[in-house]
């Protein structure tokens, strides 16, 4: 299952990452903290209940 659950989560990730350095270049930075914020509790908590 982490086989899945891994890479999954690093596609989640970085996608969530791109956009939000794309609303960084877009001068929108309060989003874009906002979406950095959103993935990086994603992993946290995907990390505490899922990878345990």
């Amino acid at each position: 299952m982490r086989l899945i659950i891994v890479p999954l989560l690093i596609i989640l990730f970085l996608y969530t990452f791109g956009f939000s350095i794309m609303l960084w270049r877009e001068k929108n930075k309060m989003a874009s903290f906002a979406v950095l914020g959103l993935a990086i509790a994603t992993v946290v908590s995907a990390f505490f209940s899922v990878l345990k």
